[in-house]
């Protein structure tokens, strides 16, 4: 697959980091697959839309982020923050937990799987009462096997994430303290981190700007000064013997060849439903072998196009997908190569005027790094 990288699951990929984390607890159960177990309490701050190689590539305005230990991991696919926070939270792929994307067909329905509402129509609908979280994603979290264990589990994430689907869904087995900016952020973690404390710290606003004026772009570049700030406070609040780790959900490409499904009746013809992002796209249809030649003739070397058994044989969605996640795969996966994406200008009309895109299988967008830093005070 030119230009494209299967992500190495059960090689280093953001899967194992939190497993890896609390073996460091003596959590049972739990490998430390990464070498990364150690000092406790532990700080995991997660910056949405930090990719490994905008971080290289843009190193001088996160120098201490820049020069923390460690290196590059995988996210696995999609490389979406959906996908990826649910990876990190149960330890397992796409394939076992069920959250295959950013949205995808769940008993009927399109689920968004961020806002946990119905994809693709106008009208806001919350899907809560009828895809349960906790059913959709049933696997008990590392977070709840860490807290059996007597681990204090606590989660500082945005005020709107309390209660929501996705966090009902992965984000089990803590207690939430809500926030509103990075001040209360920062104080909220050093506060939360006892001694046999793991925090988890989310960060979005890197990934907004990257998605609304590019990766790289001048307001994405003094968000990530932010950042590096913010992780550089964390770090120096940690207490005596205490870890900042620090990862990322997916990296970034800027949108090059935009191909528009909504106006292009070759994409659209036998389309039953279409799932997935602008990056990576699952096809619903009753008519695969037909579909994916018309995919084929319009996108050419600007993407490749899998079948579901093949996407799965490949080990994109991990080396195992339990029974009740096949058919949330679409029929047809397809992953875009270089900087190609497929909009919907009318169904998805802001998300396709996005400038920075992710989910696909490039380096730029699958590597995340993983970052450690010990506390002195």
């Amino acid at each position: 697959m030119k230009g494209l990288v299967a992500p190495p699951y059960g090689k280093g990929p953001l899967a194992e980091v939190v497993p890896s984390l609390l073996a460091g607890f003596g959590v049972p159960g739990m490998t430390d697959v990464l070498g990364i177990a150690g000092p406790t309490p532990v700080c995991l701050l997660l910056v949405d839309g930090l990719g490994w190689q905008l971080l290289r590539d843009h190193r001088e305005d996160a120098p201490f982020l820049a020069s923390a230990a460690g290196g590059p991991i995988s996210a696995g696919f999609p490389a979406t923050t959906a996908t990826s926070i649910a990876s990190l939270a149960t330890g397992v792929a796409g394939g076992e937990h069920g959250v295959v994307g950013y949205s995808f067909a769940v008993d009927g329905e399109l689920l968004n799987a961020l806002r946990w509402h119905r994809h693709g129509v106008a009208e806001s609908v919350d899907l809560r009462s009828v895809l349960v979280p906790e059913e959709v994603q049933p696997r008990p979290t590392a977070f709840e096997r860490a807290a059996r264990a007597g681990v204090d589990v606590r989660f500082v994430v945005p005020r709107e994430q309390r209660g929501s689907g996705l966090s009902r869904a992965v984000l089990r087995g803590g207690v939430v303290h809500p926030v509103l900016g990075l001040g209360d952020l920062v104080a909220r973690t050093v506060e939360a981190l006892g001694e046999r404390t793991f925090c988890y710290t989310y960060h979005a606003d890197l990934d907004t700007l990257g998605h609304v004026y590019g990766p790289g772009s001048e307001p994405w570049r003094h968000q990530l000064r932010f950042v590096d700030r913010l992780a550089e406070l964390l770090a120096d609040n940690l207490p005596r013997g205490g870890a900042l780790v620090v990862t990322a959900d997916h990296g970034m490409v800027e949108a090059g060849d935009r191909i528009d499904f909504d106006t292009e009746p070759a994409l659209r013809d036998g389309v039953r439903l279409l799932g997935g992002e602008a990056r990576v796209r699952h096809v619903y249809t009753d008519a695969p072998d037909d579909v994916r030649v018309r995919w084929d003739e319009v996108l050419g070397e600007r993407a490749v196009v899998l079948g579901r058994e093949e996407a799965i044989a490949a080990g994109w969605f991990g080396p195992r997908v339990a029974a009740h996640v096949r058919d949330r795969i679409g029929d047809l996966v397809v992953a875009m190569r270089g900087t190609a994406v497929v909009v919907r200008s009318e169904v998805e009309g802001r998300l396709s005027a996005l400038v920075g895109h992710h989910g696909s299988l490039t380096e730029a967008e699958q590597l995340v790094p993983l970052l450690v830093s010990t506390g002195s005070v």
